[in-house]
């Protein structure tokens, strides 16, 4: 059996909300990656105020898989992924993903990170199908979903307003068959 959680270039991780709320507060202090990830306006927060959220959201973890992603080649703590079930019933989740540190942008850490991300969910959650949103902005994550198997499923256009121009919003998939014949 392979480790689930190390991929070619990271590994997921568990960090505690200490770590975690700091990484995030200097992360949202770069308003491109806060738009790149987030349709809420940019907003800063205390650490404190952070991890309260972080502890928050880890008490009902029955519903939410959530880890760190750190380099394999510096353990480098670099963004962070997770899987929040919408169903159990029909096998349904969806996934987000931000990778903060701007050095790691655009090298496929990313890529790698979703690879593990969607392996656990269909292997370990035995989910059959994964949902993601992103901005039609967002040209780099588009292409990173797609190198993983995600299909564009839907558009919702005009979805928001970002310096005063309208973006759609798009919605992407992955079923567990079509996973599983691209990684058999």
């Amino acid at each position: 059996m392979k480790d689930i959680y190390r991929g070619t270039l990271v590994r997921l991780g568990s960090e505690s909300p200490e770590v975690m709320a700091k990484a995030f507060a200097k992360w949202d202090r770069d308003t491109e990656q806060h738009r790149l990830a987030d349709s809420d306006p940019a907003q800063l927060w205390s650490e404190k105020k952070i991890k309260e959220e972080l502890e928050k959201r880890a008490e009902d973890n029955s519903k939410s898989f959530q880890f760190s992603v750190r380099t394999l080649e510096d353990d480098k703590l670099i963004g962070g992924v997770g899987l929040w079930i919408s169903s159990w019933t029909h096998s349904d989740a969806w996934l987000g993903i931000s990778i903060g540190e701007r050095d790691y942008w655009g090298k496929g850490y990313g890529t790698d990170a979703m690879r593990l991300i969607v392996q656990y969910g269909f292997l370990e959650l035995n989910l059959r199908r994964i949902t993601l949103g992103l901005h039609a902005y967002n040209e780099r994550a588009l292409k990173s979903y797609q190198k993983v198997g995600f299909q564009l499923e839907g558009r919702t256009r005009g979805e928001g307003l970002r310096d005063g121009v309208r973006f759609d919003g798009l919605y992407m998939g992955i079923l567990r068959e079509e996973w599983l014949e691209k990684n058999s």
